[in-house]
């Protein structure tokens, strides 16, 4: 069963005394209760505790500092899906750091074990991990892959979206489920390559934010919700709940007025209205309160 109101406000904590700024922004009045999972959804098969901001905070996650300060995207096999810029430029916006693109690596650089699906290939995503771990430069907060190979995270399972460590700060997701062709549905979508974007930023948003020590987020529809198959990644907005956003704010100590403008120039520019239009009201708001 999802929490109820006083559950969800246990995992917030108390907002009495931060400022008006924050407040609006931790404000949970906007944002949507996670519902109950349906049959084949993520909480219908995972047992799964939640995570509260306070518990987040015990925990002492991993937070930049010093010099590692910069999210690193690289690209693993040929270039396919989004255009790792626009990626890129979506970190920037959602995680409000530096963000840079490292050079391309072949597939057969990372080591990983490959599972032979007959019409395609997947990679052994632990495999990476450890790869990527040899890879994480110097300044780098994190580095995450991008891959249009299926990742596949031990021989019982049928395949994940991504994969990402908890307190080594690598990370890797794979976009080839993302597009219709993968199913042979792409004449049932208008402007396919637009669902390709959408489910691209969650992801990668997902399993950065992992590596900041963000578990599955089990209070608020959140793109931190653990995700079972692409209908459920459809039905999860690609932005932050109140009980995660706090937890990321406390981890890179951003302006959220600042970084809700960011997204909507984003969204804006890549042609994703009804995004755009939800951060501006969330900036909007956190305006009138200052």
């Amino acid at each position: 069963m999802p929490p109820d109101a006083r559950m969800r406000a246990r995992a917030l904590g108390t907002t009495m005394n931060l400022d008006p700024g924050l407040q609006a922004a931790f404000d949970p009045a906007p944002f949507n209760p996670i519902s109950p999972p349906l049959e084949d959804d993520w909480l219908a098969q995972h047992e799964e505790r939640g995570q509260t901001f306070d518990m987040y905070v015990r925990g002492r996650p991993n937070r930049p500092g010093g010099e590692r300060r910069t999210l690193y995207l690289v690209p693993i096999g040929p270039p396919s899906g989004p255009s790792i810029q626009v990626l890129a430029e979506f970190a920037r916006a959602h995680f409000q750091m530096p963000v840079e693109i490292m050079p391309g690596m072949p597939i057969e650089a990372t080591g990983a074990h490959v599972r032979d699906r007959g019409d395609f290939q997947q990679l052994l995503a632990p495999d990476v991990l450890d790869h990527l771990k040899t890879r994480l430069p110097r300044d780098g907060y994190a580095l995450i892959g991008l891959t249009d190979v299926d990742l596949y995270p031990e021989d019982s399972w049928n395949f994940v979206f991504g994969m990402a460590t908890l307190r080594e700060r690598v990370g890797v997701y794979s976009t080839a489920r993302y597009h219709p062709s993968f199913y042979g549905e792409e004449d049932h979508y208008p402007a396919p390559e637009h669902w390709v974007m959408r489910r691209s930023l969650k992801v990668m948003a997902h399993e950065i934010g992992h590596m900041f020590g963000m578990e599955h987020c089990t209070y608020y529809e959140c793109v931190m919700n653990g995700s079972n198959h692409l209908e459920e990644t459809d039905r999860r907005p690609p932005h932050l709940c109140p009980v995660c956003l706090r937890k990321l704010h406390y981890a890179i100590g951003f302006d959220p007025d600042k970084r809700y403008r960011d997204l909507e120039r984003f969204f804006r520019k890549n042609k994703l209205g009804p995004e755009a239009d939800w951060v501006r009201a969330r900036a909007e708001a956190i305006e009138s309160r200052r």
